[in-house]
């Protein structure tokens, strides 16, 4: 299957979970809204939420999947297979006794813990503190289902069956969505603890779902005694620095939210966190997607011993993520307020909360393209081994967002901490680029160079006609369901269509090369 094949196979199935996830997010802005029970949970949520990020999906993926990808480059499909399942088997035997310990010690010390996170909270409430503890002990087993489901994941990743893991997140969505609708409690609190007992019950549903496919091709590996093998040490020297490098974007969203919540208003926690999520919306549909593809194919070529093809791939990435990734940043600060409000602002989700999280979007959004640029960088050292120089990279941004993040919520609130998040990205790019074009691991090429330029003369071409119709747009997204659905469909349709009629004829992609990315196999 081609790059792009396997990215847009992995964007598909995200977008289909992010969308399912929007729905998760509309009602949880109906039932929860943005304030002491909302706040709460997201603190609650943000926890096994970061750890996932960190080392089921960050530290398996960039330190499992090479190793498994260049053996099966070496080693050719037969062997390659057997050797890969064995390896799976040691990695689990190793790595269940470490996640048991470990949740069961955050479960026994949420208190102290959550306190760290917040600080008792801006307003100080014992309540909301005790709420917030509760909830986090309820929601943690998820980091040890979500870890065992990804190395599972990671496996399949590298014998290219991407779409299984991908899908995964759908049924976290669907145990939300299924909460909300038949399990809600008569206020937000009791909401807020149903929905903490549904992320325990969709890891389980996680994990039974990617043991099924496993044990459906036959690689379903078997829990064994413990053994640090060579190939184990490997890994496990591979997964801290992997774990911090992968996982920057989440580490400084954990900043924000600790800031949000010991310095600034009750709310400020729920605005960055809807203005995230749809940050989040464009970027696991295109980065994410392109990242997860581009690991074990530049895995796989390195291991063959041809680095020039992984270099080419990686720029095809670059430039699939440029040509999706522009018009998707520019649109989401453009329109930020008509999209707020056709999706959250009902029920106990205020005008003036629509407001405030349109802000936080905006600011969000100025970064979406070095979110993305990241998840392409990133593998271009995952797939030669190298974890700590990306980890090196990614604590100098955290530093840098955490400064930024004390200095411009004094100045702006919570869209400060949005701004300093999204300077910290790019600095990220700045440094990831500059490495590997310094070691030669990665140049941009021609067709990169001459394309890049012309997407953003067309991303802005539609920029212009998105913030002339915002007017029209906005009073349709605070009416009816059918008034909001209409309006966004108007925004969408008339961005996508000046988009991509100016990027065709200013050449920024050609349509022929881009219809045969999906037709090789």
């Amino acid at each position: 299957m081609s790059l792009i094949r396997s990215a847009t196979t992995v964007g598909a199935m995200t977008l289909l979970s992010r969308v399912v996830g929007m729905v998760r997010e509309i009602l949880m802005a109906r039932y929860l809204g943005a304030g002491f029970a909302a706040d709460a949970f997201l603190v609650a949520f943000r926890l096994p939420n970061l750890f996932r990020s960190l080392f089921a999906e960050g530290a398996f993926s960039a330190a499992f999947v090479p190793l498994i990808s260049q053996k099966l480059g070496k080693d050719g499909k037969g062997d390659g297979l057997t050797s890969a399942v064995r390896l799976t088997e040691q990695a689990l035997a190793v790595l269940f006794p470490v996640l048991l310990l470990f949740t069961i010690v955050i479960m026994l010390a949420a208190g102290p813990v959550v306190w760290a996170m917040t600080g008792g909270f801006e307003d100080r409430s014992p309540e909301k503190l005790a709420l917030t503890v509760q909830l986090t002990r309820l929601a943690f087993p998820y980091l040890m289902l979500i870890s065992l489901a990804s190395l599972l994941g990671g496996l399949l990743n590298a014998l290219g069956r991407f779409w299984v893991y991908a899908a995964a997140p759908v049924l976290l969505n669907l145990t939300f969505i299924g909460g909300f609708l038949f399990f809600r409690g008569a206020t937000p609190v009791e909401t807020a603890t149903t929905q903490a007992a549904a992320i325990a019950i969709a890891g389980i549903l996680q994990f039974l779902w990617l043991c099924w496919d496993c044990w459906r091709i036959g690689v379903l590996p078997r829990l064994t005694w413990p053994k640090l093998t060579p190939e184990v040490k490997t890994l496990l020297k591979r997964i801290g620095p992997a774990a911090i490098g992968a996982g920057a974007t989440q580490i400084n969203l954990l900043v924000s939210t600790m800031i949000a919540a010991r310095n600034l208003p009750q709310g400020s926690v729920s605005y960055l966190y809807y203005a995230d999520r749809l940050n989040q919306l464009a970027l696991g549909m295109i980065g994410v997607g392109m990242g997860v593809a581009l690991l074990p194919t530049m895995g796989r070529l390195i291991g063959a011993g041809n680095p020039e093809a992984a270099i080419h791939q990686q720029n095809r990435g670059l430039e699939f993520v440029l040509l999706f990734g522009l018009p998707a940043s520019i649109a989401l600060m453009v329109s930020a307020d008509p999209i707020v409000a056709a999706l959250f602002q009902h029920g106990e989700f205020t005008r003036a909360d629509r407001i405030a999280s349109a802000a936080a979007l905006r600011a969000f959004s100025s970064g979406l393209v070095a979110y993305m640029l990241v998840k392409v960088l990133t593998p271009g050292f995952h797939a030669r081994g190298d974890t700590r120089t990306p980890m090196h990279i990614a604590l100098a941004a955290i530093a840098l967002n955490l400064v930024g993040n004390l200095m411009l919520s004094r100045m702006l609130d919570h869209v400060g901490i949005a701004v300093a998040t999204s300077v910290s990205a790019w600095f990220n790019v700045a440094l990831l680029a500059g490495v590997l074009i310094h070691r030669g691991a990665w140049h941009p090429d021609e067709g990169l160079l001459r394309t890049t330029p012309h997407m953003l003369l067309a991303a802005l071409l539609m920029a212009g006609l998105l913030w002339a119709l915002n007017g029209l747009v906005l009073p349709m997204a605070e009416g009816t369901l059918v008034s909001r659905a209409v309006g966004m469909l108007l925004l969408v349709g008339a961005g996508g269509l000046v988009y991509a009629g100016s990027g065709l004829l200013i050449g920024a992609y050609d349509p022929r090369q881009l219809l045969n990315s999906f037709r090789r196999g």
